[in-house]
This record gives structure tokens, C-alpha cells and sequence, in this order.
């Protein structure tokens, strides 16, 4: 597995995490967000899904928007037994949600092994339910899968990330069937893109997506 993933840009920035998340105002109205199984696929049927939780989703959000191949990603909340979360209640890490990215791509031009190979690299799949500063369940490293494909792939990478000691310690991911994804509040999506010049962008995220921009830089779009 060190010869697929860039071990040296593994855990980025993991020191500092979502701490501080800007909650939403009163002018902010969130969207229902209702159980989504998978977002809908209109315009061809080429399209795959694939979701991941990887700590703070709106650091994953807007590291695969830059991916080819990747059409939409929305932020959103599974793995747990609370129907239709409100993103205070997963806060409270009681819920058994985490919090994920589901995104829609083409896997003729992005596999999803190449989107566990950023997986993997832009967070601490070591780590149990904790990204950096951000601690709780709904933190916890999860693939969610939608194919037996996609949990073969899964399972073997993670195997062999293992098997090979790539990283110092054991990796934790969980690998589990996706049920229902519940799309997350309006003031969620997109939030880097909305949100650039806001404090927690600029010194969070920002250098997130420069190391991954470097690291994986003919995949961009």
C-alpha cells in the first residue's frame, strides 16, 4: 500500500480540528433534511456514490470537490440510529451518526480506490473516535459502502495498510453497509466555497486543501 498512498502527506494539519464550528444564526434555515439513501442520479447512469466520514465534513467537503471526476458532494450525517439528525444532536455524539461526505463521480475517470487513496491520506484512520481537536463518535474514520465492490476494496486496502505497518499505530476505520444518509443543514453545504475568508477557513482548511493540492496534484480537476 506505500507504493498507492503518499505516506508523507498522511495526517494532515491533524493538531488542529473543527473546534469552534460557527453555529448557525437565527437568519439561518436549514433545510429538511430528510433520509437520502443516495442523492439522486438524473443526467446518466455512468454516475457512482461513495461515502466517507473523515472528521470535519466541511474539510472533506472541499477537498472532494477538487477531485476529477467527482460531479457534487454534500455533507450529511449516517452510521447511526437517530432518523432525520439535527447537526446539534450529532454533536452531542449520542446519536451514533457521523458526521460524512457522500459524493457522486465517475469511476471511469476517478475509481473508488483512488478515493480511498485521498481517504486515507487527508485524516487519522488510527485514531478512535477523535480527528485532531475534534473528539466524539461522530468524529470516527467510517467507509460506507454501497457495492460489495466497494467493501472488497475497502477491506483489502485496509488490510494491506495494516499488514505493512504504514502507519504507527493500527488502522480503525470502520467498514460498514450504508443505510440511510441524512443531508445536513443548508449553512453546511459548501461552507468552504461560501465561507472562504472566515477565520476557521483560512487557518484550518485552507492549508488542508494546499497539502492535498500538492500531494495530488494531476488528479485535480
Amino acid at each position: 500500500m506505500k507504493s498507492l498512498i503518499l505516506l508523507p502527506v498522511t495526517l494532515l494539519l491533524l493538531s488542529v480540528g473543527c473546534v469552534g464550528k460557527t453555529k448557525k444564526t437565527t437568519e439561518d434555515k436549514p433545510k429538511d433534511n430528510k433520509n437520502e439513501k443516495t442523492m439522486e442520479i438524473k443526467d446518466s447512469t455512468k454516475w457512482d456514490t461513495a461515502t466517507f466520514g473523515a472528521g470535519c465534513f466541511w474539510c472533506v467537503e472541499a477537498i472532494f470537490q477538487e477531485l476529477k471526476g467527482v460531479k457534487s458532494v454534500k455533507s450529511g450525517y449516517a452510521g447511526g440510529t437517530k432518523v432525520n439528525p439535527t447537526y446539534d444532536e450529532i454533536c452531542s455524539g449520542k446519536t451514533g451518526h457521523v458526521e460524512v461526505t457522500q459524493l457522486i463521480y465517475d469511476p471511469t475517470v476517478t475509481t473508488f480506490k483512488e478515493l480511498l487513496e485521498v481517504f486515507w491520506e487527508i485524516h487519522d484512520p488510527t485514531s478512535h473516535d477523535k480527528q485532531g481537536n475534534d473528539v466524539g463518535p461522530q468524529y470516527r474514520s467510517a467507509v460506507f459502502y454501497h457495492s460489495k465492490q466497494q467493501m472488497d476494496e475497502a477491506e483489502f486496502y485496509k488490510k494491506q495498510l495494516n499488514d505493512e505497518n504504514a502507519f504507527s499505530k493500527p488502522v480503525v476505520t470502520q467498514i460498514a453497509p450504508m443505510t440511510e444518509f441524512y443531508r445536513a443543514e443548508d449553512y453546511h453545504q459548501d461552507y468552504y466555497k461560501n465561507n472562504a475568508d472566515q477565520t476557521y477557513c483560512v487557518y484550518i482548511i485552507r492549508p488542508k486543501l494546499d497539502k492535498f493540492r500538492k500531494a495530488f496534484k494531476s488528479k485535480l480537476k
